[in-house]
């Protein structure tokens, strides 16, 4: 978040420096515990009130993953499933086409093939195109799955499905069973019941102790499940392996999908051993990315999940055909998936370019919403791609700090389709769920959890539908301030700005949603400055004392205008500690988030 750190810009609303909240009983156990003051003290300021095991959360292991026998219904979806392997079967497998429902797709994949015996002309990959077909288990994709020859007996959906029941009961009819594994929000009424099984943790009768667990995590614990009924049938010998090599898959969905990393210690625990697995470098797809990003990108972390390998997957089912990302992770050699990495490159080259001119489109769209103090804004951009909603949306939280809608045209006539991100104090799926209740015809449908979700609207209601989603979210916003956010741990002395702070820091990861990566506060002497890159990044040298540190600032500039700030500036910033990798040199570098120049 930016400052005005150029002349020109137009005004943004002031963000908010809040220091993040502080438990002084917490702070002690979290010492006693063997934590530094500063890993206590980011611990604290992220898990205020947590009252659970502190060594779940700075150890994760595989021992605190749950059976998966809890999981209502995941039995029942393990036994369908072992009667088809056991029986010759074809199976669909029909997922969703972000990063969760990719690497979902691969795990169920890859463990009927290689583990179970499935021969894969038996297995069917069934990936709905997010234009031409939408989300879940849309019409399009059920007749293409009722043209197959042969045709499955049995489909396994993963990160969709809770909420496609007329689409499950179209499947049913043809004689086709559904296992629904997902971990979205179930409707009101509950499980699709034409579902041969439901498995979702969100299920109020489910006994699993995480209900914010991937889409790609339940088809993990789905196919674990399956593997033991397997071998208690005696149709699989006792040594056959486990899935835990698929845990490298569960990793990148589960950090992709911005699902919490705070107070749970099985995604935590997912994915700091699937970074372990990663940076083995076994699988060809890592290798490629590897290659691309450079040496000085090893060994991988959770940022490199969510900021290089996550987006080029999603950009490829944003702008067109998913399966390309599917080949790049099923990846048999390195030189397939250099082939199939270069054409998600080039997808998430072209994002980049369309999602610049949405936000500037959709930023113009806002003023009204801004004037009025909406507590949301809902933009409709006419010409905008459906495929870069989300992302724009998340550019929009990210200036104003309010939950955003954006809409674009549907492929169906009539009909706008549309994805939100919501900010911490409203949960988006709950407001869309009250907006039904409100005024149903505007929201035939929608689906999603507390930070994103995706609509579809009839363009003729899109009025009525804008003042049913304010009224919503005005009443969970009710005197809420509503401005952007940004949180500190404090300031750092001249001491701790080193390399070993930043092992410090590191030690307590994987960082990501609902324990975001460690921001501090501070002042310092601009001694020089330059704009990088296409002319949006300033890199700088900043100093304090006799001790001076390199800096980058990304976004912070209009391409082709100047700093609003010279050089012997004192600079009120915001920033990151980071790891620079040089030629195999290592050195401390700030990222700064957001700054205020003086001077």
């Amino acid at each position: 978040m930016s400052s005005l750190p150029v002349a020109g810009n137009e005004a943004l609303p002031r963000p908010l420096i809040l220091a993040r909240p502080f438990n002084e009983a917490f702070h002690q156990r979290a010492m006693a515990a063997g934590l530094t003051e500063l890993q206590a003290r980011i611990l604290v300021g992220r898990l205020r009130d947590y009252t659970g095991d502190i060594e779940a959360l700075v150890d994760p292991g595989l021992r605190h993953l749950a059976h998966p026998g809890r999981l209502a219904d995941g039995s029942r979806a393990a036994e369908r499933i072992a009667q088809a392997v056991a029986e010759g079967e074809h199976i669909g497998i029909l997922t969703d086409y972000d990063v969760d429902g990719i690497t979902s797709h691969v795990v169920i994949r890859r463990t009927l093939n290689e583990l179970f015996g499935v021969p894969r002309q038996r297995l069917h990959s069934l990936i709905g195109h997010r234009i031409h077909d939408g989300y879940g288990i849309s019409m399009p994709l059920v007749e293409r799955t009722l043209k197959l020859s042969p045709r499955p007996t049995l489909v396994i959906t993963a990160d969709c499905g809770s909420s496609d029941e007329p689409r499950i009961a179209r499947l049913k009819q043809a004689g086709i069973d559904v296992v629904v594994s997902d971990h979205h929000a179930l409707p009101i009424e509950g499980p699709p019941p034409s579902a041969y099984a439901t498995v979702n943790p969100t299920r109020s009768d489910c006994d699993y102790p995480d209900a914010t667990i991937a889409g790609c995590m339940v088809a993990w614990l789905v196919m674990s499940l399956a593997r033991a009924t397997l071998i208690e049938q005696g149709v699989l010998e006792a040594d056959t392996p486990k899935l835990s090599p698929w845990l490298s898959y569960v990793a990148l969905g589960t950090v992709a999908d911005c699902v919490s990393l705070g107070g749970s210690a099985i995604n935590r625990a997912v994915v700091r051993h699937g970074l372990t697995l990663i940076n083995r470098m076994n699988e060809p797809c890592w290798r490629a990315m590897a290659e691309r990003l450079g040496a000085d990108s090893i060994p991988f972390n959770a940022e490199t999940l969510g900021f290089q390998m996550g987006p080029r997957i999603n950009a490829r089912s944003r702008l067109d055909d998913p399966y390309a990302a599917l080949h790049f992770m099923l990846a048999g050699s390195d030189d397939v998936a250099h082939r199939h990495l270069a054409v998600l490159d080039d997808d998430n080259q072209a994002r980049k370019a369309i999602e610049a001119d949405m936000v500037e489109d959709a930023k113009v769209l806002a003023k009204s919403a801004l004037l009025e103090d909406a507590p949301a804004i809902v933009v409709y951009l006419e010409d905008g791609h459906p495929g870069v909603q989300g992302i724009v949306a998340s550019r929009l939280v990210q200036a104003y700090g309010r939950p955003t809608l954006v809409l674009t045209p549907a492929a169906e006539a009539g009909m706008l389709t549309g994805s939100g991100r919501s900010i911490e104090q409203l949960h988006l799926r709950d407001a869309l769920q009250r907006t039904h209740e409100l005024a149903p015809e505007t929201l035939p449908r929608f689906g999603g959890h507390r930070g994103a979700a995706g609509v579809g609207v009839p363009l003729s209601c899109l009025a009525d539908f804008r003042r049913a989603f304010l009224q919503a979210a005005g009443e969970q916003l009710e005197g809420i301030e509503l401005a952007p956010r940004i949180y500190t741990d404090g300031e750092l002395s001249i001491a701790q700005l080193d390399l070993a702070t930043l092992d410090e820091i590191e030690a307590l990861g994987p960082y990501g949603r609902e324990f975001e990566s460690p921001l501090f506060e501070g002042e310092f002497i601009v001694e020089r400055l330059r704009p990088v890159g296409d002319g949006s990044h300033l890199m700088m040298e900043l100093s304090l004392g006799r001790m001076s540190w390199k800096a980058i600032w990304f976004r912070a500039l209009v391409p082709g205008e100047l700093p609003s700030f010279s050089e012997g500036a004192t600079l009120r910033c915001a920033y990151k500690l980071n790891r620079n990798r040089y030629r195999g040199r290592e050195s401390l570098q700030l990222m700064i988030e957001h700054g205020e120049a003086k001077g």
